[in-house]
Parts: structure tokens; sequence; C-alpha cells
């Protein structure tokens, strides 16, 4: 199969029109518990059921191999399309906080169609140069999700749905592509039956689950930070009273920075080596964790750099695990590896959100943003292990 000059473009801009879905609900939160008259903790509520969603469908994907015995190009169209319609869900004048819950839930289970799908569409074009190939397009990724607070800036003086009907054409349009213009790559394996062993087999490579554990502690600040990115932008906003910053302007830029990183990481593992590299990025942001309760006093330039600093390291690494854990499997179980890491490392974004959200709520202090530094360290430690086969 000849390999068109136009598959990975295509790839990376199905994976952010596609992955818009994530955080529509969070870009309009506040209109969302305006208009339903809901409560304000609601958002952690509405991120978590998203990556509860998530979970269970990368889990069912997991188990069943649906990855690696169907073709991945359908299994993305149509989980575009449903997650574009249960987005859409929203809308419903209706609507309760449960059925709310439900709709972004459902939302969830759509895009464990789509991220670790686009990863195994990817991992079937490219065998060498994959680490540049998923930095492409983990950096859609997170493009897509912080698109949500760009569209919310620039429709200010239209309705929030603007934001909800956005993403769910986005979405479609993207399925759409993949569709048609993407087949199964020539690196596709098929595996025939479902094997629930293999889901437990693949552990037993311990490289493989050194990496697997880096990216689960990468997971557990990647998805709270981005999550508590505005709350952070608010609690600046009002220990500096005297300054008015745009809270979607920086929430884009903090977040959508990442995904210039993911891009850089690609290719500056190709020199300095995918698990080195993915190491000092964990550093990175762990320094980050660290220093962050003491950047609330900062002047607004400091404060904003240190936030596109941190939203830059904590995600560059992102792309780094995914090439590892592919590297590290076989052909036939590649789908089902990269799908069961991701619902393990969503599982542990619930866990990481619930508890910030909890600290917030009995405390003021900024020291609760602290606890995202447990993570990245469990990463670093298990990445300076020493490599065995």
């Amino acid at each position: 199969m000849m390999l068109s000059k136009n598959t990975l473009p295509l790839i990376i801009i199905s994976q952010f029109f596609c992955t818009s879905l994530w955080f529509a609900g969070n870009g309009v939160s506040n209109d969302i518990i305006t208009n339903f008259q809901l409560n304000t903790d609601t958002l952690s509520y509405l991120t978590s059921s998203v990556q509860l969603g998530f979970i269970l469908g990368t889990l069912l994907f997991a188990f069943l191999s649906i990855t690696d015995r169907f073709s991945p190009s359908k299994i993305f169209f149509l989980s575009a399309l449903l997650g574009g319609l249960f987005n859409l869900g929203i809308l419903i004048e209706s609507n309760t906080f449960f059925s709310l819950i439900l709709f972004r839930f459902l939302t969830g289970f759509c895009l464990a169609g789509i991220y670790p799908v686009g990863m195994k569409i990817a991992a079937d074009y490219f065998d060498k140069g994959l680490g540049k190939s998923l930095g492409w397009l983990v950096g859609a990724l997170v493009l897509g999700t912080s698109f949500p607070h760009f569209l919310k800036l620039i429709s200010a003086n239209y309705s929030w749905e603007y934001v909800i009907i956005t993403t769910s054409i986005l979405a479609s349009i993207g399925g759409f592509l993949i569709l048609r213009f993407v087949p199964n790559g020539p690196f596709y394996k098929v595996n025939t039956a479902p094997n629930f062993k293999d889901v437990f087999k693949i552990f037993k490579n311990s490289t493989f689950t050194q990496a697997a554990i880096g990216y689960f502690g990468h997971m557990w600040e990647l998805y709270a930070f981005w999550t508590f990115t505005p709350i952070i932008l608010t609690i600046y906003n009002k220990m500096n009273p005297e300054i008015d910053i745009s809270i979607p302007l920086y929430s884009f830029i903090v977040i959508g920075s990442g995904s210039v990183s993911c891009v850089i990481s690609g290719y500056v593992s190709e020199y300095v080596g995918i698990r080195k590299t993915a190491t000092y990025f964990l550093i990175a942001s762990l320094l980050c964790c660290l220093i962050s309760p003491f950047m609330f006093r900062s002047n607004l330039f400091v404060f904003i750099s240190f936030l596109i600093f941190w939203g830059l390291t904590v995600i560059a690494d992102s792309p780094l695990f995914s090439t590892l854990i592919a590297k590290n499997t076989k052909p036939q179980t590649k789908g089902t590896a990269l799908t069961i890491v991701n619902c393990i490392g969503f599982a542990i974004t619930i866990i990481s959100i619930q508890i910030l959200s909890y600290l917030q709520s009995i405390t003021e202090s900024n020291y609760i943003f602290l606890i995202l530094g447990i993570g990245p360290m469990i990463g670093i430690l298990s990445l300076l292990k020493k490599e065995t086969a």
C-alpha cells in the first residue's frame, strides 16, 4: 500500500475535530450551571463523567479486542458520529443534572473509539518515526481539548449553544475524513477473535509496564491541571482584583500551548531517546507542581508565563509514552495495549480531579496543587528503573 503524504495531516485534522468534544462542556460550564440552575461544583462532575465514559468504553474495547478485530477507520467514524449526537444532547431544555451527566458520559464512551483508535491508525501507518507521528496526533488532541475555550471566547456575543453545535459538526466531519480517506494502514494486523488474556499478557513485559506506570503518573497530573486551569486563573484574579484577565483566552493559551510541545518532543526524542525525553518532561512538570503555590503572588506576566510553561511540560511526554507502549507490544495486540493503558490512565484522572475538587471545597489554600506532583514523581521513579526485556 502506497503511503499518501496526506495521510498524517488527515489523521491529525480528524483527531483535532473529534477531540473538541472532550471539553465542550467545560468551555461553557458556567453557562450550563446558570441555564440549568446547578451547583457551582458541577464542573468536576461534568469532567469526571466524560472520563468515566471513556474508561468504560476503553475497557470494553480492550477486552473485546475491538480495534484489533475490526477496521479502525470504521470504528473511528461511528464513534465520531455518535459522540457528536450525544454532545448535542446537552442542548435539550428539559435536562437535569443527571441527564447532563449521562450525555457527557456517553460522549466520553464514544471518545474511546476516537483517541486511542486514532493512535492505532497512526501506528498502523507509521513504523519508523512513530514518535514524531504521535507527537502531532497528541498535539491535535491538546488543541482539540482547548478549542471549546477558544470558541467560547470568539462567540461571546452569541449563545453558548453555538460552542456545542460547532464541536458536534466538527466531530462528524472528522469521522467522515477518516472513513473516506484513511483506510487500514500497511502495518495493520487482524486479530481474528477476542482473547481476554491479551489484556494481562501485555503487562508481563517489564519495559512495557515501566512505560505504562510512567504514563499513569503523567495522567494523574494532566487532566486535573487542564480541568482546574480556569479555576487557577480565577483564583489569581480574585487575589489580584486590580487585574482583569480573560479566563477563556488564557485557558485556551495555557492548554493549547501543549500542542506545540507534543510536536517538539517527538522530534527531540529522536536525538535524546524516547524514554529519556519523557523522563525530562516529567521532571519539569513535577517542578511546576512544587512551585505552583508560590506563583499566585507574582505579577501577571510571570504567572501566565509559568502556566504556559506548565501547559507545555504537562503534556509533552504523552506521545512518547504512547510510542513506548506501541513499540513494546506485538502488532496483533497493539490496539488492545494502547486502549487498556488509556483506560487505566483515565481512571486515575477521575481520582485526582475529585480529590483536588474536594480539597478546594474545604480549604482556600493554594498548596492543594502540590498533590498533582504525586503522579510525575511515581512516573519518574518507574522510568529510572533499568530496562529489561
